[in-house]
């Protein structure tokens, strides 16, 4: 079930609002923990495999799900902007910016770049991550 959405063209659209963002890891609880404890996302669900061990964890986004999902396959490395995702950015207050900047440093994900709005870092498995104060509230005010 989506929302109605109606287009310049006064036609009716349904869209849907993101659900969840899935991260393949082969250590689910370490990627997690990052995420947890570094940018602050709310645990909101475990899953366990039939043998008891962590196949996902469920972090709240603001509504939408960034689900760690257990995997074998080796991280991939993307750099820049590439075929496909690949970059999860996370909103930040412009005054926290800089805090989040230090906790990440302070975890070895340093900073690659900033622009004015966001800055780029690595999570433990390499995937691109952004801290954004981008002002998305006024572009989607319009």
């Amino acid at each position: 079930m989506g929302l109605l959405h109606t287009s310049q063209s006064g036609s009716v659209h349904a869209v849907s609002v993101l659900h969840h963002l899935a991260l393949g890891t082969r250590d689910v609880g370490r990627l997690a923990r990052f995420y947890r404890d570094q940018l602050g996302l709310r645990e909101v669900a475990r899953h366990e495999h039939a043998d008891g061990s962590l196949r996902s964890v469920w972090l709240d986004l603001g509504g939408p799900l960034l689900m760690i999902e257990a995997t074998t396959e080796a991280p991939r490395n993307v750099v820049g902007v590439g075929s496909g995702p690949f970059l999860i950015a996370i909103a930040v207050l412009p005054e926290r910016r800089e805090r989040v900047e230090a906790e990440l440093a302070a975890a070895s994900c340093a900073i690659e770049s900033r622009s004015e709005w966001t800055s780029y870092a690595r999570d433990p498995d390499g995937n691109r991550i952004a801290i954004s104060a981008y002002p998305l509230a006024d572009l989607l005010a319009r």
